[in-house]
């Protein structure tokens, strides 16, 4: 059996087993990844290089950052502040959205879940609401965000180095004229219809009630210092570019700069690490390389796309590149199916005269809707444990936003990003 077809079977094994849930998530990813070693797909360290990727690395800093938080105290007061402004659930769900989606615009949109997630879970424990209600909102948002700005999510510089390379580009808000309608679109949606939508799981008493049990007792200068590591954190993944440092290694130097002054200890820094997410997360990105490496992600493009003959009107085919674009995302990460796509879509639009600009736009935008599953976003993956969610909770909500938000996006495409200017 060839390396592609066993890529094909242990992905369509994947999404059986994440569908059926009788394994649990990470179980099921690392029996993925294992059995790509086993069958020769891919060498050992290729297919275990997901556990030090930058964004896994990510999850631990701000795991650690969150965790000091939620010791000190101070994730709660922070949460009494918001919802003095934001009383109702809905409201906070509405506020929640809207601050993620517009700082994704500018920090990527991983970053940004990372940073919000331990303040959204302290409003929930400050408020009483079901954090599964408010975190899912976020990597909703944060997906949505990501189509502000050229560099809100990493799919869009992709799609920016191959039009460079044939002598264009998107403006730095360009993605936004599809993006900002969608985001808005789906914050509207979520506010109203799909609030019933929203996972409800109780969290017992002794998921929060170490974390900051002794708040009061804790001094001050900890809790405001818990702040201020998270401020400078969040301003130096914004000035990324300009100082030079990695979102990864600036999170790492946070964490590291909590445990070294006493803000929390190393135990408290361990256990505020979940590890679901990390090995849910490197598993499963061997299963993405896998697609990448043996062709079998470009096999199913292909695939897709042969099925429109000459004949096919332009809004068919730009249906199709998005539809394809949005059902990869949701199983592979969104920054892989990008990768995978924009050169199809490069020669797609060199075949048939069309405009690379418009191919690649609905690829970008169709490759953000990765709301249906756990895996396609980082950020999806990092609200797992935390809401206690589960492979269902992400397709009941995320389906029905990913109908609105293609729909959206299906009358704006057209109208400003056409085949044939």
């Amino acid at each position: 059996m060839n390396p592609t077809t066993i890529t094909l079977l242990l992905l369509l094994f994947a999404i059986a087993m994440f569908v059926w849930e009788r394994l649990p998530l990470a179980l099921t990813a690392m029996i993925v990844c294992v059995s790509l070693v086993l069958t020769g797909v891919l060498a050992p360290n290729e297919a275990f290089n997901g556990f030090v990727n930058k964004n896994v690395i990510l999850f631990v800093d701000m795991f650690i950052i969150g965790g000091a938080l939620f010791q000190t105290g101070m994730a709660r007061e922070i949460g009494g502040l918001v919802t003095r402004f934001a009383r109702t659930e809905r409201q906070l769900v509405v506020a929640i959205m809207l601050v993620t989606g517009l700082m994704s615009g500018v920090l990527s949109n991983t970053g940004t879940a990372a940073v919000l997630i331990p303040v959204v879970i302290g409003i929930a424990a400050r408020s009483g609401f079901a954090r599964s209600r408010l975190l899912m909102p976020i990597v909703f948002a944060a997906a949505m965000g990501g189509n502000l700005s050229l560099i809100g999510a990493p799919g869009n510089m992709i799609a920016q180095s191959a039009l460079e390379a044939d002598g264009l580009r998107f403006g730095f808000f360009e993605y936004g004229l599809v993006g900002l309608p969608i985001l808005l679109a789906g914050i509207l949606f979520i506010a109203t219809i799909g609030f019933r939508l929203l996972p409800d799981h109780a969290t017992s008493d002794d998921d929060t009630s170490h974390l900051g049990e002794h708040a009061a007792e804790v001094p001050q200068w900890k809790k405001t210092m818990s702040l201020g590591v998270l401020v400078v954190t969040i301003l130096c993944m914004v000035l990324e570019k300009q100082i030079g440092i990695p979102l990864h290694i600036t999170g790492a130097v946070g964490a590291i700069t909590l445990v070294l002054f006493g803000v929390i200890t190393e135990k408290q820094a361990y256990d505020s690490i979940d590890s679901q997410t990390i090995f849910l997360f490197g598993g499963i990105l061997a299963l993405a390389s896998a697609m990448d490496q043996t062709g079998a992600g470009a096999l199913v493009a292909n695939s897709v796309l042969g099925l429109t003959g000459p004949q096919t009107p332009m809004f068919v085919v730009m249906l199709v590149v998005f539809l394809l674009a949005v059902v990869m995302t949701n199983f592979m990460s969104n920054t892989a199916t990008t990768a995978i796509l924009v050169p199809i879509g490069m020669s797609i639009s060199t075949s048939i005269g069309a405009d690379p600009r418009a191919v690649l736009m609905a690829i970008v935008i169709g490759g953000s809707l990765a709301y249906a599953t756990p895996i396609g976003m980082p950020a999806n993956v990092m609200v797992l444990g935390p809401g206690r969610y589960s492979f269902i909770d992400y397709a009941k909500a995320g389906l029905p936003l990913i109908l609105v938000s293609t729909l959206v996006a299906m009358i704006l495409l057209p109208v400003l990003f056409p085949f044939f200017p």
